[in-house]
């Protein structure tokens, strides 16, 4: 530092001299900046070397394919030099080809608006009419699109060239028109022509090949034909009588169970496993009934088109089959003392049987869906049964004449369920518009109507066995209670939950001595 300081200080004379006494040289600075840019020039990095270029390029203005307009005259080779950069390999040749459009690539033409409405009009009338691709080449022979044969008979001629006969063809002839002095028989303007069809009629060979393309088909909501089947029964068993000629409708008194009490038992428990199953049905079963009172039959509905009365006890057989309903029956129904029961099926017929013999004793159809069907429980009405259908409708019939006695119409959907209570003086009707109804027996307005924004359709109603409450399975997953002695009020201290069923019509019952009820449903595990 002394050196440098020494050598930029101009007012001393003296020579600069070193520690130890001797004298030092002068710097030259010149010589020294450049030896430090020598020594900055070899050791800095390039970042960009020069490469010497071993393939020769031609010095060309590349033209971006995408553009739409020029600011300068571009050469040949500048237009068509090849794109830069690798191709996509997924892409198509119809992907790769040029295209100023989503559907490809269109082209402006230029022509006369004369020569087109009269080529279009010609197609459409001749049916025939010059190739627009052949227009560019007025020297060679046209070429036609279309009927070429009519083309080459009238020679090409258009619209334009051909006579008025031809283009419009022979005029047809209109009827006389009459003197417009006189108003009376004066068509005027409005004369129809001499053969005009008024109606127009398809003739027999339209007719056959209308029935075959629509002949199949079925308009959406018409009717389909009621067919009734041939009744018949089948008797699968070999003693239908006993030594004393009772049949198989007697009730059975060499049981551990007394059947012909009326008191219930004191007690009931619930069934702890599966004992016995029938199966003879092909299909799923639609509604069981016990035998009134003794219960020792049963009888069961099934999709198969079938009704079958099975034994309760001894050796649980299939007593006997009623054929009679073209397709599956949906609910059944005994009379007060089980002689005769209904059927009701999804081919709209009702039809009541003889249980012991299997005799179709008499036919019901009113061209309605039957949903549920109820026999009266008894006394003077014991001939009657009451039917609720898909109409909102619900008929009372009478047996000994087969014609409807009553109808009840204040629903405002399908009737899901008729049930008795008061000892048939009344009864109770449930439907698909979430409402409960209390009737008076050939009354048709309803003297209860229950119906709350909460509450959902019921498909299955119970009377207890007490006959003061009646159990209503709702589609809420929830069991209602409601009061026959009470105005039918709800009791909602006596709600059933903690069960799923919605989605399903299952169906309940009380236990004889009314202490349990059953419901079975479905659950997932």
């Amino acid at each position: 530092m002394d050196v440098l300081a020494s050598a930029y200080d101009s007012d001393e004379e003296s020579s600069p001299v070193n520690d130890k006494g001797g004298e030092v040289s002068e710097l030259n600075f010149d010589e020294s900046a450049s030896v430090l840019q020598a020594i900055k020039e070899k050791f800095t990095p390039d970042s960009a070397p020069y490469v010497a270029d071993k393939v020769t390029v031609k010095n060309v203005a590349r033209v971006d394919p995408k553009t739409n307009q020029l600011m300068y005259n571009p050469k040949f080779d500048e237009l068509y030099i090849p794109k830069v950069g690798p191709e996509n390999p997924n892409k198509t040749r119809q992907q790769k080809a040029p295209r100023n459009m989503l559907s490809g690539y269109v082209e402006h033409a230029h022509i006369n608006r004369f020569d087109f409405d009269t080529q279009r009009r010609t197609f459409h009338i001749m049916g025939y009419a010059v190739d627009p691709s052949n227009v560019d080449a007025p020297s060679e022979k046209p070429k036609y699109v279309g009927d070429k044969e009519k083309a080459d008979k009238e020679q090409g001629a258009s619209v334009v060239e051909l006579p008025a006969k031809k283009r419009i063809g022979a005029k047809r002839k209109t009827v006389d028109r009459g003197d417009a002095s006189v108003v009376d028989g004066y068509l005027g303007p409005w004369a129809g022509y001499v053969d005009e069809k008024k109606i127009a009629k398809p003739s027999e060979e339209e007719l056959s090949l209308l029935e075959e393309k629509f002949g199949a088909k079925k308009k959406v909501g018409a009717e389909e034909e009621i067919k009734d089947v041939e009744a018949k029964t089948i008797l699968h068993i070999d003693d239908p009588y006993d030594y004393q000629g009772r049949s198989f409708l007697h009730i059975p008194q060499d049981l551990d169970v007394n059947l012909r009490s009326d008191d219930p038992p004191l007690k009931c428990f619930i069934p702890k496993k599966c004992i016995h199953t029938w199966s003879a049905h092909n299909k799923g079963v639609a509604a069981i009934r016990y035998f009134p009172k003794s219960a020792h039959l049963l009888l069961s509905a099934g999709m198969d088109c079938k009704v079958k009365l099975w034994e309760v006890y001894n050796e649980r057989r299939c007593i006997r089959t009623y054929i009679g309903h073209s397709k599956a029956v949906k609910d059944i129904s005994f009379n007060h003392d089980g002689t005769n029961f209904v059927s009701a099926g999804y081919d709209r017929h009702i039809k009541l049987w003889d249980t012991e013999t299997g005799e179709c004793v008499r036919r019901f159809c009113n061209h309605k869906l039957p949903y549920c069907i109820q026999f009266h429980p008894g006394g003077h009405r014991k001939d009657y049964f009451l039917v609720g259908c898909s109409n909102k409708k619900i008929y009372a019939w009478d047996t000994r004449t087969g014609g409807i006695v009553q109808e009840y119409d204040r629903h405002l959907g399908a009737v899901n369920t008729v049930t008795f209570v008061d000892k048939g003086r009344r009864f109770v009707t449930t439907s698909d518009d979430k409402s409960l109804r209390v009737w008076e027996w050939d009354t048709p307005v309803d003297m209860k109507y229950v119906a709350e924004p909460g509450m959902h359709s019921m498909p299955s109603v119970t009377l207890h066995p007490n006959g003061k409450w009646v159990l209503c399975q709702a589609m809420d997953n929830q069991i209602h209670c409601f009061g026959v002695l009470n105005n039918f009020r709800m009791n909602r201290k006596k709600n059933f939950k903690g069960h799923m069923v919605a989605g399903y019509a299952c169906q309940i019952d009380v236990s004889p001595e009314g202490r349990l009820v059953v419901v079975v449903y479905a659950c997932t595990f």
